[in-house]
């Protein structure tokens, strides 16, 4: 790639927002990170969105004659319209000319483009989407995956999350060693159905990961585990619970804050605290999920994302980019020729 700086693609027409919001969050992170950034959509509507006299330096608006709506099919959605913004996103990552893909609309058909476009990772049988959830140490995050791309889920593919998983956390959440955990009924080897007795062998076994045992759910905002491996059924639930979880904790704070001027003082007072708290549980401020396993760095947003959850989902590119995330994963299956990382079929 010709430049240095880090270009990240972002689907401008997905989400509820679009493309106010996304543009909004897009020359944020351009000022800030430092990024550039291209914007896939109708050029139209994106240069409608445009602050006036806007500089657009290291911004480049890339022409999509369509975009994939909510109520889609996913699959037949992208086959229909290979020119959908979010298909000329990937694109753009499989030629060479962004680093990064993020949209924020339609979940399944990113998942669908980035596997027809990019294509999986050598060794990787299903790519899972990982998300951050905030734990009840302030400085420690837990990476949740797989949290929707694969509904059922064998032992092996679950196996692959967890070394994807220990890598990211590793090299981009700056985790020396990753603790993983198996998410599960109990914390006995033998709890669970077969396939996570299995799995929990499998983890087990690897010698590449740090695997400490199963997960209950109580377990997963301990501050425990580094990394929770689950199907994406029921990380999925998982995750719109802690999202509403967050919400509700954030308004039952607004609603018990003292009323009238001693209310306004004590709010003043507490409101670094209060920022702090809102960083925490907010999912916004995570800015959205990392799909790993293909062979490109694709962020999907949340379908509400409003410019700050872009901010940070770019944020969130550039260090998976930056860290060397594709190619750390790669080394790991490469290391791995004697037969504990082979391909599901192998087996």
């Amino acid at each position: 790639m010709g430049s240095t700086c880090v270009r990240i693609a972002i689907d401008a027409m997905g989400g509820d927002h679009a493309p106010g919001e996304i543009v909004a969050g897009a020359l944020r992170a351009r000022d800030e990170l430092g990024v550039e950034v291209l914007l896939v959509g109708a050029p139209q509507q994106i240069e409608a969105v445009l602050p006036p006299k806007t500089n657009l330096g290291q911004v480049q608006i890339v022409p999509a004659e369509d975009a994939i709506a909510m109520d889609e099919e996913p699959l037949s959605g992208i086959r229909r319209k290979p020119k959908a913004s979010i298909n000329v996103a990937m694109d753009l990552v499989k030629q060479g000319q962004a680093d990064a893909v993020i949209s924020a609309g339609h979940s399944g058909a990113a998942m669908a483009a980035a596997l027809l476009r990019l294509g999986r990772l050598p060794g990787i049988d299903r790519p899972a989407i990982g998300a951050v959830f905030p734990t009840m140490i302030a400085s420690k995050q837990v990476l949740i995956l797989d949290v929707g791309a694969n509904v059922d889920c064998r032992p092996k593919f679950l196996e692959q999350f967890a070394v994807m998983g220990s890598v990211y956390s590793q090299y981009v959440l700056g985790v020396p060693e990753p603790k993983i955990g198996l998410l599960n009924i109990g914390e006995e080897d033998c709890k669970g159905n077969d396939a996570a007795v299995r799995a929990h062998q499998l983890l087990r076994e690897n010698s590449q990961i740090a695997f400490v045992g199963n997960a209950e759910g109580r377990d997963v905002l301990s501050g425990q585990f580094d990394v929770i491996v689950c199907d994406g059924f029921v990380g999925n639930v998982l995750l719109k619970f802690a999202e509403a979880i967050g919400e509700v904790m954030l308004q039952i704070v607004r609603e018990e804050l003292p009323q009238g001027l001693h209310g306004q003082l004590g709010t003043a007072i507490l409101k670094p605290n209060l920022r702090r708290i809102k960083q925490r549980m907010d999912h916004a401020e995570h800015g959205g999920a990392l799909l790993l396993g293909v062979d490109g760095i694709c962020i999907i947003g949340h379908g509400s994302s409003q410019a700050p959850s872009i901010y940070n989902a770019i944020r969130l590119a550039k260090e998976a980019v930056d860290n060397q995330v594709l190619q750390r994963i790669q080394s790991k299956y490469q290391s791995k020729s004697s037969g504990q990382l082979l391909p599901e079929n192998s087996q």
